[in-house]
C-alpha cells in the first residue's frame, strides 16, 4: 500500500494503551483516552512519512504489564500475524510490557513480521538505526535477565529437593499437593490403587499384561483439577507411564535431584521391598517388557527360579554328551557374569528342582496344613483386592457426586444465558465414564464374593492332579506351573527351596482339572 500524494508507502499504525488498575476508567476522559490521544498526535506528526492511524482500539484497562495475559494485546498480536499492522505506537515502553522477557518475545515477533515499534515520550523508534541499537541493548539485558533467572531457579530447585521438599510439577497418582505448597500429602484412596499396581506387575511380570488388567479395571493416571478449574490427567496407562510409576522413588518416601536421591518430607506409600523387587524385575525384563520367549526344552521353572544369596534370576541351560544325551541345569546369572566364586548356589540340575516343585503342588491337595495355608493366603489376597475395589468405589462415588453438582450449576447457567454447552457435554461424558467404572467395580466385587474358595472343593479337585499331570504335554505342564507358582527361591548355601504360589491360580487350576474330568 502506498500514499498516492507522494508515493511513500503507507505505514498502518496501531495504538496500544494499558492501565494496571480499572480505577478511573469510568470517567469521560480517562488514562487510556489520554494515551491514545498522544499516540494519534504522534502519528499525525508523521503523516508526511505516510503514517496512518488504524481505527481499531487496542485498550487493556485493568491489566498488569507483568505478563502477556491481556485480551487487547493478544488481539493485536493476531492482527500483526495477519499482516494488518506495520507499526505499534505506545505512550511509554512500559505500557507494552514491564517484563524484559516478555518485551523481548514481543520484539522477536515484530521483527519476524517486519513491524516497527514507537514510544511517543521516549524517542524510541525501531524505524531508525538508533532505535534498533537501543532495542539490541534492551534485548541483551533481557538475555542476561533470563540467564540469571534460570540460574536462580535451578539453585532454588536443588536446595529445595536436597531438603526433601516438593519443588513443583504435575501431581502423581497416590499424592496430592499441599495447598500451602512445598510438600506432598498422601491420598489414601489413590495410595491403595498404587500398591495394587505394584502387586499386579509383580504378579503378571509384564508391562503389557499389567496394562491390560489396569484397563479392565478402569484405572488410569492421576486426575486433578487446576487452579482455573480445568480437569487434567486421568488418561489410560501406557508402557512408558507405567514404567515411570514403577520406578518413581517418591513412592518410598524419597525425592531426586538429577542423580542424587534424598529423604523426602512426604510419607512412603509403597513398601521398600516391593519397590525394589519391581525395579529388579524391570531390569531383568529389559526391552522385552516381560514377554515370555519360546520354551524349547520344556523348562518348567523358566522365569520363576531365583538365587537367594545373589538375588538374581537362574536361567535354564543344557550340555550335551554324545548325540542323544542332554543334561539340563538352572544357572545363577550372577555366577555367569561375575564368576562362580561369587555365588554359593551356582547351579542346580533342572530335573531335580522341577521334580521338587511338582511334588509341592501335589502336596497341596494331600496335606491339610499346606492346603489351609494356601487357602488362607488366597483369602488374604482376595480381601486386599476387595479393599482396593471398595476404595475405588468410594472414590468414584465422590467423583460422581462432584460431577452431578457441577452439572446442576452449569445447567442453571445454561438456562439463564445459553452458555457452557461444551462444558455440560464434557461433564456428561465424565459422569458416563465414572458410572461405567463404578459398574465394573461392583461386578468385580460380586465376582470376588462368588470366588471364595471352599476347602473341600479345592482338595477334591487337586486330588485329580496326579492322573492329569502325566497326560499333559511339556508346554501344558509349563503353563500349569506358571499358573500356580509365583516364584521359586533356591539357596544353594543352605540347601533350601521355597515355593510361593499364586493365590488365584490354585482356584483356576482346580476349576480346569474338574472340567477335564467331566
Amino acid at each position: 500500500m502506498t500514499n498516492r500524494k507522494n508515493d511513500l508507502p503507507t505505514v498502518r499504525c496501531a495504538i496500544y494503551t494499558r492501565k494496571s488498575t480499572d480505577e478511573g476508567l469510568d470517567q469521560e476522559f480517562n488514562s487510556l483516552d489520554a494515551q491514545r490521544e498522544a499516540g494519534e498526535a504522534y502519528v499525525a506528526s508523521q503523516r508526511g512519512e505516510g503514517w496512518l492511524c488504524i481505527p481499531d482500539h487496542y485498550d487493556d484497562g485493568g491489566y498488569t504489564g507483568g505478563n502477556m495475559e491481556r485480551p487487547a494485546l493478544k488481539r493485536l498480536m493476531i492482527d500483526i500475524e495477519a499482516e494488518k499492522v506495520d507499526c505499534i505506537v505506545v505512550y511509554k515502553v512500559d505500557r507494552l510490557s514491564r517484563s524484559l522477557l516478555d518485551f523481548a518475545r514481543i520484539m522477536e515477533s515484530l521483527e519476524k513480521h517486519g513491524v516497527s515499534f514507537v514510544s511517543v515520550t521516549q524517542q524510541f523508534n525501531t524505524t531508525s538505526s538508533m532505535g534498533r541499537l537501543t532495542l539490541n541493548i534492551l534485548l541483551s539485558f533481557a538475555q542476561f535477565e533470563r540467564e540469571i533467572i534460570s540460574e536462580r531457579t535451578r539453585d532454588k530447585i536443588a536446595a529445595t529437593r536436597r531438603k526433601g521438599k516438593w519443588s513443583g510439577g504435575m501431581p502423581i497418582l497416590g499424592f496430592d499437593v499441599d495447598p500451602r505448597g512445598g510438600r506432598l500429602m498422601a491420598n489414601e484412596d489413590e495410595a491403595v490403587r498404587v500398591r495394587g499396581i505394584f502387586d499386579l506387575y509383580l504378579e503378571r511380570m509384564s508391562l503389557t499384561d499389567t496394562i491390560k488388567e489396569l484397563d479392565a479395571r478402569g484405572w488410569g493416571n492421576k486426575q486433578w483439577t487446576t487452579k482455573k478449574g480445568r480437569e487434567r490427567g486421568g488418561k489410560p496407562f501406557t508402557k512408558n507411564s507405567l514404567f515411570k510409576l514403577l520406578t518413581n522413588v517418591l513412592y518410598i518416601g524419597k525425592i531426586t535431584y538429577k542423580d542424587e536421591v534424598h529423604d523426602g518430607e512426604h510419607p512412603a506409600i509403597v513398601d521398600g521391598e516391593v519397590f525394589r523387587r519391581a525395579r529388579a524385575l524391570l531390569r531383568r525384563n529389559g526391552t522385552t517388557g516381560g514377554k515370555h520367549v519360546r520354551n524349547r526344552f520344556g523348562a518348567l521353572l523358566k522365569g520363576l527360579l531365583r538365587c537367594v544369596p545373589c538375588d538374581s534370576a537362574m536361567t535354564h541351560t543344557h550340555t550335551k554328551k554324545g548325540e542323544n544325551r542332554r543334561y539340563r541345569y538352572y544357572v545363577c546369572q550372577n555366577a555367569q557374569k561375575r564368576g562362580w566364586h561369587n555365588c554359593p548356589s551356582k547351579s542346580i540340575p533342572a530335573a531335580e528342582i522341577e521334580r521338587f516343585v511338582v511334588e509341592q503342588v501335589r502336596g497341596i491337595g494331600k496335606d491339610k496344613t499346606i492346603l489351609a495355608e494356601v487357602i488362607g493366603e488366597t483369602r488374604s489376597k482376595g480381601q486386599a483386592r476387595i479393599n482396593e475395589l471398595e476404595a475405588a468405589r468410594k472414590g468414584l462415588e465422590r467423583d460422581l457426586k462432584r460431577h452431578h453438582a457441577d452439572l446442576r450449576k452449569l445447567a442453571g447457567r445454561l438456562a439463564a444465558n445459553g452458555t457452557a454447552t461444551d462444558h455440560v457435554a464434557d461433564l456428561q461424558d465424565r459422569i458416563r465414564s465414572a458410572e461405567q467404572r463404578a459398574t465394573a467395580v461392583r461386578e468385580e466385587l460380586i465376582a470376588l464374593g462368588r470366588e471364595l474358595i471352599d476347602e473341600k472343593e479345592v482338595a477334591r479337585a487337586l486330588a485329580l492332579f496326579d492322573p492329569v499331570w502325566e497326560a499333559l504335554s511339556p508346554r501344558e505342564q509349563a503353563r500349569v506351573i506358571r499358573l500356580l507358582v509365583q516364584r521359586v527361591d533356591y539357596d544353594g548355601g543352605k540347601g533350601t527351596v521355597s515355593v510361593t504360589f499364586h493365590p488365584a491360580g490354585i482356584k483356576t487350576l482346580a476349576e480346569e482339572l474338574e472340567e477335564t474330568q467331566r
